[in-house]
């Protein structure tokens, strides 16, 4: 893959004081940033000559924008043609007007004033709760290109994922150089996945100052490394809701590069499973993972469904297969999970002077919580190596129907701490409990846990969760939610390069990053 040179990462400065800007604008330069947005609505300045100073001082190539914050009145309109007209004058590097504000004949007069400016004629398409169609996209860029200016630039108010769509329609057949953002936390690829489709403008956000839509400045050239995307980067991705706390970008992006295979691996926040795949349906939408809480309606969305995931009802990875398009459902998370226990089970019997080749599992009583897509893949796992599985779950007809598939036993929810009819049980938390941001939560006591050998937690975020902790002290054996994480990761990679995954690189990232 070549490097793809003219791709300008920037981001936006909402500054207040000239010496908060320029502290901004150096921590930017920092973080990688190209260019930097100065966004003089929120500049405080008495007099222009402030402004003056400030761009005169500027460390990094700049746009110099002013949007207004509330109603526009004639004095608002006034300041504003002065500042775009100074940044004109001062040759600053790209002078944005925002064509709700400001009329063509203004943008016409700083064309015609200018020297070394690049003007960009900018507008914000509001979702008044109908989602943006290419033909409004449309009308709203030959409305900019009227304007004659160098480049336009259309920010989108996006509800869904699937309202991104023709924002990468009108990437790849707008006239003039389009920067295109789809705001919110739905419009993040957007940005991910603009240099695909021709943008050449990347936004990102600086650290400590996250702005929903926007990927991290750091991670934009160095863990997805959107410089080497290009129309025959092959699109994958995690499904789910949330979809904040997934490590896959970490993981998949470096091994994709360590392999050599052009790919991306971007989240992606999914309301509605089926419909995403209606619209993303094409074959560069390669291969997903998938998350909470899509994995058991994830199935009803495959054209075909491996044996393993089908008995299982739920499906962690979904191939989009090149000869027909068809999507394929598999499950890694089932293996991923039991191989995982299975290992520190074995490890801690050798400790104790025994080995066997059975499964340590095998006739051991495996308590289960949660009975969602992960709930639903263990459970299997347990059941085929002959432990006796008991489910527990908030909602006990859930934990009902899943016992019922499996041919086990399920128990009220709350009734988990006083569950004790042997020791040495093994305890898998297949639940959200405990996940950040409410990593203090644990879904049964300190003191209940010592009735469990082996104690495996497939929370991932925290890596030490607050279960794992309390049964460490206990004197349990544990198993993070990072072994099968990884172990799952290994299996999907497989499947998205129909080859072998990078074992070794693909673990020393995880142990070394999560």
């Amino acid at each position: 893959m070549g490097l793809k040179n003219d791709l300008v990462v920037y981001t936006r400065l909402e500054c207040e004081s000239c010496e908060e800007m320029a502290a901004s604008m150096h921590k930017a330069k920092e973080e990688g940033a190209d260019l930097v947005e100065l966004c003089i609505d929120d500049f405080t300045f008495s007099h222009i000559s402030q402004l003056e100073l400030l761009l005169k001082q500027r460390s990094l190539p700049s746009i110099v924008s002013f949007r207004p914050k509330s109603e526009i009145n004639s004095d608002w309109k006034k300041t504003c043609i002065q500042v775009l007209k100074l940044a004109v004058e001062l040759d600053v590097e790209f002078v944005e007007v925002d064509t709700e504000v400001v009329c063509h004949q203004v943008v016409a007069e700083l064309m015609s004033s200018r020297s070394n400016s690049k003007i960009i004629a900018s507008t914000y398409v509001i979702n008044a709760g109908n989602p943006p169609t290419k033909d409004t996209l449309c009308n709203s860029i030959i409305n900019l290109q009227s304007t004659g200016a160098d480049i336009i630039k259309l920010v989108i108010d996006v509800a869904y994922i699937t309202d991104v769509a023709p924002v990468f329609h009108m990437l790849t057949h707008s006239q003039l150089p389009l920067i295109a953002r789809a705001a919110g936390d739905r419009g993040l690829i957007s940005q991910l996945l603009g240099p695909k489709y021709g943008a050449f403008f990347v936004c990102g956000s600086l650290a400590g100052k996250s702005t929903p839509g926007l990927p991290p400045l750091t991670s934009i050239k160095q863990v997805y490394k959107l410089q080497y995307v290009n129309p025959d980067t092959r699109v994958f991705g995690v499904i789910s809701n949330p979809v904040g706390h997934s490590k896959g970008p970490l993981l998949h992006n470096p091994a994709f590069r360590h392999t050599g295979y052009n790919g991306i691996y971007v989240p992606l926040l999914v309301d509605n499973v089926k419909e995403f795949f209606r619209v993303f349906s094409c074959n560069d939408y390669a291969g997903f993972s998938v998350g909470i809480p899509h994995k058991e309606a994830a199935v009803r969305c495959c054209d075909e469904v491996d044996p393993l995931a089908k008995s299982i009802g739920a499906v962690n990875t979904i191939i989009r297969r090149p000869s027909d398009g068809k999507l394929i459902g598999y499950n890694t998370d089932c293996e991923a999970c039991v191989t995982a226990i299975e290992d520190a089970l074995r490890e801690r019997q050798k400790t104790n002077g025994r080995a066997s080749n059975v499964s340590p599992i095998a006739g051991k009583l495996f308590v289960l919580v949660g009975a969602g897509g992960a709930g639903r893949a263990i459970a299997f796992g347990a059941k085929s190596r002959g432990a006796r599985v008991v489910i527990f779950n908030r909602k006990y007809e859930r934990a009902k129907a899943l016992a019922a598939a499996v041919s086990c036993e399920a128990l009220p929810y709350e009734h988990l701490n006083d569950f004790c009819p042997e020791k040495g049980m093994i305890l898998a938390n297949a639940s959200a409990v405990g996940m950040q941001p409410k990593s203090d939560q644990t879904p049964i006591s300190k003191e209940a846990l010592r009735s469990y050998e082996l104690v495996f937690d497939a929370v991932y975020t925290p890596r030490n969760t607050r279960l794992l902790q309390e049964a460490t002290e206990v004197g349990a054996t544990v198993v993070s939610g990072v072994e099968m994480f990884v172990r799952q990761a290994l299996g999907q990679f497989k499947l998205f390069t129909n080859g072998l995954a990078p074992v070794d690189f693909m673990r020393r990232i995880v142990y070394e990053q999560f």
